[in-house]
């Protein structure tokens, strides 16, 4: 029988590395103080759909993701993973981890082993696996599995990671960066791959990419983490909908704009084009267009970016 797809609920969770020492070239030890990766965070991934997991390098998206997967524990807070009214602490939870599949870009794959022989632990782990889809996926990819994950190329180990989350078909399937190893064909192959199996087999999916321009479209929900915080957590439709451009006249745009928060601004000759936080009226609409002003949407990679920045423009 199909498990019914799991969510993850994330309450007010702190996650700190402990103090670390490492030696210097001159002999004598350097202390490091703890370093926080997670600060407070609390949000809810709904069950059944696919979820964007969006943040800057070091801002705390692999270790959010590595709790859901019971890789580590939160230094406080709580995490609950399972199917609507059954959720459960993941940590040393076989129920929960034998329902939960992490891909990182490495793949997770046995290092001095054949590539069949990772296949057949994942498949003994995993109760939904898919040998027919493994195997479709590996010839497709065009992956030798008698070879060793050292005498694949790192898109060959990408392409290996991408096909057991897909073959896996856990009821939480999470890929954290897994396809930064692939070529741009061979990542949209595994992008059409994973919308035709999700609709036949519907589970919930995180995806962590910095290639969120190629990534976007398959998203419902998004999660952006900033600074070890959750900075939103929303609906792809209602994340495009924090934002606009105005591109026009200086005194044109910056009369429609009001006061609302400018979020990016560059100007070329007497032509301004602004990016601003919130949405316009139908009658600042009407406005805009009456003075030559264009009014565009804003995709949620630009968003992102501009949400994120150190230095967004207040206007």
């Amino acid at each position: 029988m199909t498990t019914a797809p799991f969510g993850a609920r994330l309450d007010d969770v702190v996650v700190h590395f402990g103090t670390s020492y490492r030696m210097q070239q001159n002999g004598i030890p350097i202390k490091d103080d703890a370093g926080t990766a997670l600060d407070g965070a609390t949000l809810t991934i709904r069950p059944g759909a696919i979820t964007g997991v969006l943040g800057r390098n070091g801002a705390g998206k692999t270790t959010m993701l590595s709790l859901l997967a019971a890789f580590t524990r939160p230094t406080s807070g709580t995490v609950v993973v399972g199917p609507e009214g059954a959720q459960e602490d993941p940590w040393e939870n076989p129920w929960i981890t034998s329902g939960t599949q992490l891909v990182r870009e490495s793949g997770d794959l046995m290092a001095e082993e054949k590539v069949a022989t990772s296949l057949k632990y994942y498949a003994d782990m995993r109760p939904e696996w898919s040998a027919e889809t493994a195997g479709r996926l590996l010839d497709l990819f065009e992956v030798d599995v008698r070879k060793n994950p050292s005498a694949l190329s790192r898109g060959k180990r990408s392409a290996v990671g991408a096909t057991l989350g897909l073959a896996a078909r856990a009821p939480l399937t999470i890929f954290d960066e897994v396809y930064l190893g692939m070529d741009a064909p061979t990542r949209y192959a595994f992008y059409d791959e994973l919308l035709a199996d999700y609709a036949e087999h519907p589970r919930t999916i995180l995806l962590s990419s910095h290639l969120v321009e190629e990534v976007e479209r398959l998203f419902e929900d998004v999660v952006v983490i900033d600074r070890g915080r959750v900075l939103l957590a929303e609906s792809a439709d209602e994340m495009r909908a924090r934002g606009f451009s105005l591109t026009g006249t200086k005194d044109a745009v910056e009369r429609i704009a009001g006061g609302r928060r400018v979020l990016h601004r560059q100007q070329l000759g007497t032509t301004v084009q602004v990016t601003l936080e919130g949405a316009l009226e139908a009658d600042e609409l009407t406005a805009a267009r009456g003075a030559g002003v264009e009014v565009g949407a804003v995709p949620v990679q630009d968003l992102f970016v501009r949400l994120t920045g150190q230095g967004s423009v207040q206007s």
